[in-house]
């Protein structure tokens, strides 16, 4: 059955949006695609100002290495990631190196020349090409078989409403940047709430109980009890939506409480439900490209959950003879490696609509910064650090590399999608091919 035709022969049966997705990827509607490659996703998650060099890259190379403090969340899927040390960002030009590290971490090219005034450095406007998960998204949504609803899904933790070069780091073009969604109930909305006119938070459930209805005649006993998984997540995403709001239910649209989205506490329970949202929409197939933003480039968000009152920012400008601060700095590392642990949890326990294996065999998380350490705003030794499956790199493993251009890396995940570019921003940084040793 061809995908047009399954698509087709839902839309007869009746079911409505938010279904329709998932509905067509079931083995039931999905013959053709028996034969085709396992979905592919990415993920790429950002955490701002750098790291601490000595408490976050292993001293090892190879599948022997051992995780340092702000790692120690991925010890349960050690065999499942890969640790890149020595990728650089060398792309120069216009603008300081956080507007740079930001700009320039996805696109691969320069900025170009602006009003955006920052640190002592000359000033810039946006970035000057696309960013590496709109290149896979697009060469995904061209064919029927890999195009999904939304293509890619842009979310966001506490990001400043205000656009400039710090607080973008999403493309689909040059000039084109792409504004993060931070608030998890306008996410909520856009992956469910395009169904009939009602409350939302009753008509999601009622109407993916009333297309199971419709199809139960024409799916398996197997399909259908994926159907029933997937609607225990649905209501389990809507329990969290409706436990951390306080306005009326009766709302058409949620009204969130001034201050949710800004409210600095609120990171650790604004991060589970994007999370959440993340692994709800890769189940519908609504999208198989995502990006998860953490603040911004020069972020200050305050960990006060992990009892540090004082700016991430401000804290990662003391010298590393500030031994305090550099404890701090650890913490917080490590509390950003707990989001990418929770999401791979996520991952790894859900099955895939098709029964083979976890969506994280077949999801690549990439975790990264856009400076390699903030007292010296290096774009040296840029922290990347993969994790799950998918593309065929050989996990498991920390590598070293001489200052090879992040390019090379971008080229890579392009490949690893079937997308063979020659190229990916900047040209002279990708002459040598797609960074070796990965596979």
């Amino acid at each position: 059955m061809s995908d047009f035709t399954r698509r087709e022969l839902l839309k007869t049966l009746g079911t409505g949006a938010a279904a329709l997705p998932f509905l067509s990827g079931l083995p039931s509607f999905a013959m053709a695609e028996a034969l085709a490659k396992p979905k592919q996703r990415l993920v790429i998650l950002f955490s701002p100002d750098g790291i601490v060099p000595p408490t976050f890259w292993p001293d090892e190379v190879g599948a022997e290495f051992t995780l340092k403090e702000s790692l120690k969340a991925l010890e349960p899927f050690k065999n499942r990631t890969l640790i890149l040390k020595g990728v650089c960002d060398r792309v120069r030009g216009d603008g300081d190196n956080h507007m740079r590290g930001i700009g320039c971490l996805l696109t691969g090219t320069e900025l170009f020349p602006g009003n955006i005034q920052g640190g002592s450095d000359t000033p810039a406007g946006w970035a000057s090409g696309l960013s590496i998960d709109q290149e896979i998204k697009n060469h995904l949504q061209k064919s029927l078989l890999t195009r999904t609803r939304f293509g890619s899904l842009e979310f966001g933790v506490m990001v400043p409403e205000h656009a400039d070069t710090w607080t973008r780091m999403v493309y689909s073009g040059p000039n084109k940047p792409v504004a993060p969604i931070d608030d998890p109930y306008q996410m909520f909305n856009k992956l469910y709430g395009q169904l009939k006119d009602r409350e939302i938070l009753k008509s999601v459930l009622d109407d993916l109980k009333g297309d199971l209805a419709k199809v139960k005649n024409q799916v398996s006993k197997e399909d259908r009890q994926l159907l029933d998984e997937h609607m225990t997540l649905v209501r389990e995403m809507e329990k969290e939506i409706q436990s951390a709001r306080t306005v009326d239910v009766g709302h058409k649209v949620p009204a969130i409480e001034p201050g949710v989205r800004r409210d600095n506490d609120n990171i650790p329970k604004i991060s589970k439900l994007q999370i959440d949202l993340m692994v709800s929409a890769f189940m519908a197939d609504s999208a198989r490209v995502a990006t998860l933003q953490y603040t911004n480039s020069v972020g200050q968000p305050r960990f006060t959950w992990l009892g540090i009152g004082e700016g991430q920012h401000d804290l990662s400008h003391e010298p590393d003879t500030n031994k305090e601060a550099q404890e701090k700095l650890t913490k917080i590392n490590a509390w950003y490696c707990d989001q990418v642990a929770y999401l791979a949890t996520r991952l790894a326990e859900t099955k895939e609509p098709d029964g083979n294996g976890s969506l994280l065999d077949n999801t690549t998380i990439v975790w990264t910064n856009e400076l390699g350490k903030g007292n010296t705003h290096t774009l040296d030794d840029i922290p990347f650090v993969i994790v799950g499956g998918g593309l065929g790199f050989k996990m498991g493993r920390s590598l070293k590399y001489d200052r090879l251009p992040h390019n090379r890396l971008l080229m890579a995940l392009a490949h690893g999608f079937g997308d063979q570019i020659p190229s990916f921003g900047n040209r002279d940084f990708c002459g040598a091919g797609v960074l070796p040793n990965l596979t």
